[in-house]
């Protein structure tokens, strides 16, 4: 998430016409669009890693994962994203081809230039899904996955994994060791 575009504000089915005929991807909230900005590869590859070992534990379940491309409707806070990866088990997901708004799980690999918005804004947004039972950060430079996950009494609960552990995926009923999730994605310093 990074610029602004210089766009007409947009209602949520204007957005949706438009978007179709961008060759970049942009985010949608309240009426505003913004472009998204490149990834680093580890990003990719971090995405790639959660996704894979998602899609292969779920196989044969009516759950899809779904990476970086498929947006997701948050239509109380009048916001599509683009998350890294999301994890939809309902059926009316497949209704909507240009997006889903009923996710389990949703995951965002943080960057510089994602980590505040990640955090706050968008997190607050995705707060606002009933269907939402985990919100899932991962942090590549401090190796570390940060679960948040609604307990019973609807509130959310941080649940913290570092390299060496295995992260739990309730609402899915799987564990992933957090050395997947971080495998071959060291970036070389160059040499100065």
């Amino acid at each position: 998430m990074a610029l602004p575009q210089e766009k007409p504000k947009f209602d949520a089915a204007a957005y949706l016409a438009w978007e179709a005929e961008q060759p970049d991807r942009n985010e949608y909230i309240a009426g505003e669009v913004f472009a998204m900005v490149g990834v680093r590869q580890a990003h990719n590859i971090a995405t790639l890693n959660i996704a894979t070992a998602l899609r292969a534990a779920l196989k044969g379940s009516p759950c899809r994962v779904f990476i970086e491309s498929v947006k997701t409707r948050v239509e109380a806070a009048d916001c599509f994203f683009y998350p890294d990866v999301v994890v939809t088990c309902d059926a009316r997901d497949r209704a909507t081809p240009d997006y889903i708004s009923h996710p389990l799980l949703v995951i965002e690999v943080l960057s510089e230039s994602t980590a505040a918005f990640d955090r706050g804004d968008k997190f607050a947004a995705y707060r606002k899904l009933a269907s939402l039972q985990e919100y899932v950060l991962v942090d590549l430079a401090a190796k570390r996955v940060e679960v948040f996950r609604r307990n019973a009494e609807q509130h959310w609960v941080l649940y913290e994994y570092l390299e060496g552990e295995t992260i739990e995926f309730a609402v899915l009923s799987l564990n992933l060791p957090v050395s997947t999730v971080l495998e071959d994605t060291e970036e070389e310093q160059p040499e100065s």
